[in-house]
């Protein structure tokens, strides 16, 4: 499977660069992580025919909250172009549509299709799958604590 190693070679990869100051800076390790994550994500979620941002997106759509595409980048943290990408193949795939919103004419909704909500339950499976892969080696209080610690720095602005 892509992206799973060895556990002695993760260690390895590690002491080799032991004592290089920023390998323990928490920016570092969580950048790390993120790619780990990222790449295990996308893995899991290729059969639905979906990559990480773009199951953000599609759940996002599935809320009552109907957002629009600004709401989705400044929410993500993407450029609203990158936003459009994901939207139009999105959409593409009969899993989105768009809608002009009643209180802001300039600005378009995004929502899921049947299909999209049909999707957006399978990647969620598929995704909480990868989860408990990537963060196997933490207990479940331990990752309790990491879920908390990473949403008060994610939103903390």
């Amino acid at each position: 499977m892509p992206g799973s190693q060895d556990p002695r070679s993760r260690n390895a990869g590690r002491a080799r660069f032991d004592g290089v100051a920023f390998a323990d800076a928490p920016s570092f390790l969580l950048a790390r992580a993120n790619a780990i994550s990222l790449a295990r994500g996308n893995s899991a979620l290729a059969p639905c025919g979906l990559r990480v941002r773009s199951y953000a997106v599609l759940e996002l759509a599935t809320t009552a909250q109907r957002p629009s595409q600004r709401d989705l980048a400044t929410f993500l943290r993407l450029d609203p172009s990158q936003v459009v990408s994901i939207v139009d193949d999105l959409e593409s795939q009969g899993l989105v549509v768009r809608s002009t919103d009643s209180d802001d004419r300039r600005s378009k909704v995004v929502e899921a299709t049947e299909q999209g909500q049909i999707r957006v339950q399978e990647a969620r499976l598929a995704l909480d799958a990868a989860d408990a892969r990537v963060f196997a080696s933490l207990s479940p209080d331990e990752r309790a604590a990491l879920t908390q610690l990473l949403g008060r720095v994610a939103f903390d602005d």
